[in-house]
C-alpha cells in the first residue's frame, strides 16, 4: 500500500524543474562580474551588472566608445530560443572587443553554459556561471559600494552613518533600440 501511494505522490505532484529560462543574476567563471540576464520582448538580453574592479571597454573596435565603463554594458544580446532549452544570439567579449555568434543553455537550475563560436560554429569556447541566490545586494555588492567591508569603528551603531543605498537595479533591457542594432 505505501509504495502504492509513493508511486502515486510522484506521478502527480509537480517535480522541481529547471527554469524555463537563463533570466536572472549570473556570476562568471572567475568571480570578477556579475551578468543581469533580462527577457526584452522574446529575446534574452545580458548587462554587466557588477564586477569586481570598475573597468572601460578599452578594446572596443570604435575608438569612442573606448572609454565607456563595463558596468552596465551589453554584453549578451539578442539571444533567441532555438530548441527547448537553447538560446542563440551574440556575446560581446569586453577583453578583446570581438563580437561571437554565443549559444547558451542551462545545464543545471544554478548553471549557465555560454559559449562563443566563430567558422560559422565549428570552432567554440565557454564557461560555465553559477546563479546569484539571495537578496541582491546581500548577494552581490552593487557596484556603488566598495568591493569590501566598511571596516569596524569605535563609534556606537547610532552614530554611525548609515551605509549607502543598494544601486538601482538596471534592467539588461534598457537602452535596446527599437531594431536591437544600432546601439549595440
Amino acid at each position: 500500500m505505501r509504495l502504492l501511494l509513493a508511486a502515486f505522490a510522484t506521478a502527480f505532484l509537480p517535480a522541481p524543474a529547471l527554469a524555463a529560462e537563463p533570466t536572472g543574476e549570473w556570476r562568471v567563471a572567475n568571480g570578477e562580474a556579475v551578468i543581469r540576464i533580462d527577457d526584452c520582448a522574446g529575446a534574452l538580453w545580458g548587462i554587466v551588472a557588477w564586477e569586481k574592479q570598475p573597468g572601460v571597454d578599452q578594446h572596443n573596435p570604435n575608438p569612442a566608445e573606448r572609454n565607456r565603463p563595463t558596468l552596465g554594458l551589453h554584453i549578451l544580446r539578442d539571444l533567441r530560443p532555438t530548441k527547448p532549452g537553447l538560446w542563440q544570439g551574440e556575446v560581446y567579449d569586453a577583453e578583446n572587443g570581438k563580437t561571437y555568434n554565443s549559444r547558451v543553455s542551462l545545464t543545471a537550475p544554478d548553471v549557465l553554459r555560454i559559449e562563443g563560436c566563430v567558422f560559422g560554429g565549428l570552432i567554440c569556447g565557454g564557461e560555465n556561471w553559477t546563479r546569484v541566490t539571495g537578496a541582491p545586494d546581500q548577494a552581490v555588492a552593487p557596484a556603488s559600494r566598495a568591493s569590501s567591508p566598511t571596516p569596524p569603528t569605535s563609534q556606537p551603531r547610532a552614530l554611525r552613518p548609515a551605509p549607502a543605498a543598494p544601486a538601482a537595479t538596471r534592467s539588461a533591457c534598457s537602452g535596446i533600440a527599437e531594431d536591437a542594432g544600432g546601439a549595440h
